[in-house]
């Protein structure tokens, strides 16, 4: 039987697991990584990455203290514009060719309340790595129709 995994920065991504494992990973087919950035403090630009990949380990059923890694192709980046695309892919923005993916690395994985989760670790872009804080919300698990156990998540 798999296990599967939805995560969204704003990211939703599913993943699969085998129960022996207790490790998870990203089911691209049902997830999603996209994002929202202020352009010029006026409007908003929408995106999304369509390549990644990544992966959960977990020794406890409600995912506490659980260990993720996930990665983005920087260029399969798509804004809806071919221009803006390749500006952001270019040495002014995400220097796909030096750098063409981007990690997140958890450092701790921690359950507040009911579904909620603080998830912080380190992302590395460009070369250089920040340490970040985000906030989970766990959707539950469920078995599909192919006896695969998905979980699902939304990463903000």
């Amino acid at each position: 039987m798999k296990k599967v995994v939805t995560l969204a920065l704003a990211t939703v991504l599913g993943i699969v697991s085998y129960a022996q494992s207790k490790t998870w990973n990203v089911d691209q087919s049902h997830s999603k990584v996209n994002f929202s950035v202020s352009h010029l403090m006026i409007s908003e630009v929408d995106g999304i990455f369509s390549t990644f990949k990544g992966n959960i380990t977990s020794e406890s059923n409600d995912f506490s203290n659980a260990k993720i890694y996930f990665e983005i192709d920087i260029n399969s980046i798509n804004t809806g514009n071919n221009k803006r695309d390749s500006h952001l892919k270019s040495e002014d923005f995400f220097s796909v060719k030096k750098y063409p993916k981007m990690i997140f690395k958890s450092t701790s994985f921690k359950k507040k309340k009911g579904n909620k989760y603080t998830l912080k670790g380190n992302l590395i872009m460009r070369g250089i790595t920040k340490q970040v804080e985000l906030e989970v919300k766990y959707g539950g698990t469920a078995v599909d129709s192919y006896g695969n156990t998905r979980a699902g998540f939304v990463i903000a």
